[in-house]
C-alpha cells in the first residue's frame, strides 16, 4: 500500500510537508506576473484611446430618432425639425423594394411632420383648394409653389396621395383595417399612384406588411420600453425583496445552518409542488375550451406572449419540466443524504469564516459596482462606434431606365449634376450611415477590441474579488486559537495585497478566459451565418466546436477559481498556483466530488428558494391576483417582461450573496486538504480545522477510504 501510495502522489505532484512557521497567507511576497500587468495596463490605455476617438465621431441620436432623405433628425430638440417627431413616406408601397433590405431606407423621399395624416386626399384634388394648406405639410419644405401638378410630382416635392395613417416606431403607416371582407384604408378601396392610375389598396397593405416586418423587432422593443417605463419601481421593490430575503437567508444560516439548509430543502420541494399543481389547475381549466388544443407549432411564434397562456400545451409543457425537475432533486436528495450532512458540516464551518469576517457580505456590491463600470463603458462605446459613421446619399429611382441608381451622391449638387439630367426622376435622398475611410474601415475590429476589453475586464473584476475572499477566509482557517489569530482586517488586507502584488496574475487568468470567451462569441456569429447556407457538415462541424470551447470555458473557470486560492495563500504566479491546485484536488478527487459539489447543489436550491417566492409573488402581482394596500400592477403590453426582470434580477442578487459562501467553503475545502497533508492532529503537528469539522470531515473521509478500497 504504501508503493501504491508514492506512486499515486507521484501522478499528482508531491503533497505539502510540515512547516511549523505556516501560519496561514504568506505576507512577505513578491509582485507575479509582472509581464501581463503591463499588457493589461496598456490594453486599458488602448480601450481609453478607443473610447475617446468613439465619443469624438459618435452620434447616438442615430439609433434613437428617424432621419429623413436629407439625413436629419425627426423630433430630436435644437433641430428644426424639433416639433416634428413622425416621419412620413410619400409612397409606402416602395418600401417593399429589395432595396429596403439592402440599403434600411425605403427608396422614396421621406420627410419629418407634426403627425401623420388622418384623411384620405390626393394632391390633384387639394391642389387650389381649401385643403391645399392641410395638403402643402406634408410636402418637401421650401417647393416652389408656382409648379404645375406634373412637375411637383414629377419632382418628387409632395405625395400623389395621403392616406389616414397611424404611428408606429415614429413612422407614420396606413391604418389598414377590413369592412365587410375587403380591405381598406379610411374609408377607399383603392388609391391614386404618381400617374394618376387608380389601383386596388391590395398592392398599398403589402407594401405597408414588408415595411412593418422589417420594423416588427422594433415594434416588440418599443413595448417592451413602454413596460418598464410604467413598472420600474414595482421591479425596483421586488429585487429589494429579493435582497431582503437572500441577506435574511445568510444571517439565518449563519446561526442556524443544519436546520436552514433542511428548510431550504423542503421549501425547493413545496414550491415546486405548487408550481406543477397550478400548471395542472390552469390545465384542467382549458380543457374543453374552443381554441385551446391548438398545438405550439400550429401557433407559431407570437409577439404577444400572452397568447400561449390560453393554450393546454403550454400549461402541459411547463408541468412536465418542473415535474421531471421535481423527481431529480429528490433522488438526488435520496443518494446524498449523508453526503449532505457532510456538507452541512462544510456549510457551518463556513458560517463562522462568515461571522467573523462580516464585511465580506458586502463586498459583492463592490464587484457589482465594478461590473456596471465595464458594462457602462463597453455599451456607451459600442453606440458611438456604431453611430460613428457618416451620411451617404444615393441616388433612388427607376432601375430599368436609370443606370447610375445606387451610386452615392451630393444632395446639394445632384440637381445640376450629369446623374440629374441623365435621370431626370431620380432623387438623391439619404441612405443609411456608413463611410470608405481607413477609421471607418476599422470600425469593426475597434468592435471586436471593445467586446474583447470587456471580458478581459470583467473577469478581472471577478478574479480581483474571489482572491480578496479567499485570501480573508484562509486568514480564518489558518488561524490556530480562533478567532484571536485573525488579522485585524482580513478583508482589507487581502484585497490590498491582491491589487500590489497580484495584478498580473489576475490579469493572466481573465486573459486566458477572455480569449475563450471572444471566440465563442465568434462561433455564434459564424453559426447566425451559416445557418441560411444548406451544409450540414458545416453546421455539424460548427456545433461541435462550439460544445468545446462551452466546456473548455468550464474548465478554464474551475482550475481560475481554485488557482485565486492558492495565489491568496501562497502568492505564486498564476500557472504555478493553477498547477498546485490541480494536483491538490487530483489528490483529494474523492472529497471533490462528494463535498464541494454537494456544497454547490445546496446553494444552488438556495438560490432557487429566493427566485421561486418572488418569481410567485410577481406573477401574482403583475396578473392582478393580488394587490399591495391600494396600488396594483399598472397596465401592461406584456405581464412577462416585468416578471422575467423580477426573476433574472433575484437570480443575480441571491448568486451575489451564496457566491460569498461558495468561497468560503471552496477555500476551507483546499485549507482543510493541506492541513491533511501538513499535520496530524498531534500536539507537535495540530490541525488548523475546528473539532467539529475535523469530526465529521475524517469520518466521511475515513468511511469514503474503506469503501474504495473494497471496491479495489
Amino acid at each position: 500500500m504504501g508503493g501504491e501510495r508514492q506512486h499515486y502522489y507521484g501522478k499528482h505532484g508531491t503533497p505539502q510537508k510540515y512547516d511549523p512557521t505556516f501560519k496561514g497567507p504568506i505576507y512577505n511576497r513578491g509582485c507575479t506576473d509582472i509581464i501581463c500587468c503591463v499588457f493589461l495596463l496598456l490594453a486599458i490605455v488602448g480601450y481609453v484611446a478607443v473610447g475617446i476617438i468613439a465619443w469624438t465621431h459618435g452620434d447616438p441620436r442615430k439609433v434613437i430618432y428617424p432621419t429623413d432623405s436629407r439625413g436629419e433628425f425627426c423630433g430630436q430638440k435644437g433641430t428644426k425639425n424639433a416639433n416634428k417627431p413622425y416621419l412620413f413616406y410619400f409612397n409606402i408601397v416602395k418600401c417593399a423594394s429589395p432595396l429596403v433590405l439592402l440599403e434600411f431606407q425605403c427608396p422614396t423621399p421621406q420627410i419629418c411632420v407634426e403627425k401623420c395624416p388622418d384623411r384620405y386626399l390626393t394632391y390633384l384634388n387639394a391642389y387650389k383648394s381649401q385643403d391645399f394648406e392641410y395638403y402643402k405639410q406634408f410636402c418637401v419644405p421650401g417647393f416652389p409653389k408656382d409648379k404645375s401638378v406634373a412637375e411637383v410630382l414629377r419632382d418628387g416635392d409632395c405625395p400623389a396621395v395621403l392616406t389616414p395613417s397611424t404611428p408606429l416606431a415614429r413612422r407614420c403607416f396606413p391604418a389598414i383595417h377590413a369592412h365587410k371582407g375587403v380591405l381598406m384604408v379610411g374609408n377607399e378601396t383603392t388609391y391614386e399612384d404618381g400617374h394618376g392610375t387608380r389601383k386596388n389598396i391590395t398592392e398599398l397593405v403589402e407594401g405597408a406588411k414588408k415595411a412593418n416586418g422589417v420594423l416588427e423587432a422594433r415594434q416588440l422593443a418599443m413595448r417592451i420600453f413602454e413596460d418598464y417605463t410604467v413598472s420600474w419601481y414595482w421591479i425596483i421593490i421586488g429585487l429589494v425583496i429579493a435582497m431582503v430575503m437572500s441577506l435574511l437567508f445568510i444571517v439565518l444560516l449563519r446561526f442556524l445552518a443544519g436546520i436552514m439548509v433542511w428548510v431550504m430543502i423542503v421549501m425547493v420541494i413545496l414550491v415546486l409542488g405548487y408550481g406543477i399543481f397550478h400548471c395542472y389547475v390552469e390545465y384542467s381549466r382549458l380543457r374543453g375550451k374552443a381554441g385551446s388544443d391548438i398545438s405550439l407549432m400550429d401557433l407559431g411564434f407570437q409577439t404577444d406572449l400572452r397568447v400561449y397562456l390560453h393554450l393546454q400545451q403550454t400549461w402541459l409543457a411547463f408541468m412536465i419540466i418542473l415535474t421531471i425537475l421535481e423527481v431529480i432533486i429528490i433522488l438526488l436528495l435520496i443518494f446524498l443524504r449523508k453526503r449532505i450532512l457532510i456538507a452541512i458540516a462544510l456549510i457551518k464551518e463556513a458560517s463562522r469564516a462568515v461571522g467573523y469576517v462580516m464585511c465580506s457580505m458586502l463586498y459583492p456590491l463592490v464587484t457589482f459596482f465594478l461590473l456596471c463600470l465595464c458594462i457602462a463603458y463597453w455599451a456607451s462605446t459600442a453606440v458611438f462606434l456604431s453611430t460613428s459613421n457618416e451620411a451617404i446619399y444615393k441616388i433612388f429611382g427607376d432601375v430599368n431606365t436609370c443606370p447610375v441608381v445606387g451610386k452615392t451622391c451630393n444632395p446639394e449638387t445632384f440637381p445640376s449634376s450629369n446623374e440629374s439630367r441623365l435621370c431626370p426622376g431620380a432623387h438623391c435622398q439619404f441612405a443609411f450611415y456608413g463611410g470608405e475611410s481607413g477609421y471607418h474601415q476599422a470600425l469593426l475590429g475597434l468592435q471586436i477590441f471593445n467586446a474583447f476589453m470587456f471580458f478581459w475586464l470583467a473577469n478581472f473584476v471577478l478574479a480581483l474579488g474571489q482572491v480578496t475572499l479567499a485570501g480573508a477566509f484562509a486568514s480564518y482557517y489558518w488561524a490556530l486559537h480562533k478567532p484571536d489569530d485573525l488579522p485585524a482586517f482580513p478583508l482589507f488586507s487581502a484585497f490590498s495585497r491582491a491589487l500590489r502584488y497580484h495584478t498580473g496574475s489576475l490579469a493572466f487568468g481573465a486573459l486566458i478566459l477572455a480569449i475563450v470567451q471572444i471566440i465563442r462569441v465568434m462561433l455564434e456569429y459564424l453559426d447566425q451565418r451559416l445557418k441560411a447556407a444548406d451544409n450540414k457538415f458545416a453546421k455539424f462541424l460548427m456545433t461541435c466546436l462550439k460544445c468545446c470551447f462551452w466546456c473548455l470555458e468550464k474548465f478554464i473557470k474551475f482550475l481560475n477559481r481554485n488557482a485565486y486560492i492558492m495565489i491568496a495563500i501562497y502568492g505564486t504566479n498564476f500557472c504555478t498556483s493553477a498547477r498546485n491546485a490541480f494536483f491538490l484536488l487530483m489528490r483529494n478527487i474523492i472529497r471533490v466530488a462528494v463535498l464541494d459539489k454537494v456544497t454547490d447543489f445546496l446553494f444552488l436550491l438556495g438560490k432557487l428558494l429566493v427566485v421561486g417566492s418572488v418569481g410567485i409573488l410577481a406573477f401574482f402581482f403583475f396578473t392582478h391576483r393580488i394587490r399591495i394596500v391600494q396600488d396594483t400592477a399598472p397596465p401592461l403590453n406584456y405581464y412577462w417582461v416585468p416578471i422575467l426582470t423580477v426573476i433574472i434580477g433575484s437570480y443575480l442578487i441571491a448568486h451575489g450573496f451564496f457566491s460569498v459562501y461558495g468561497m468560503c467553503v471552496d477555500t476551507l475545502f483546499l485549507c482543510f486538504c493541506e492541513d491533511l497533508e501538513r499535520n496530524d492532529g498531534s500536539q507537535e503537528r495540530p490541525y488548523f480545522m475546528s473539532p467539529e469539522l475535523r469530526d465529521i470531515l475524517l469520518k466521511g473521509s475515513a468511511e469514503e477510504g474503506k469503501r474504495v478500497e473494497v471496491e479495489e
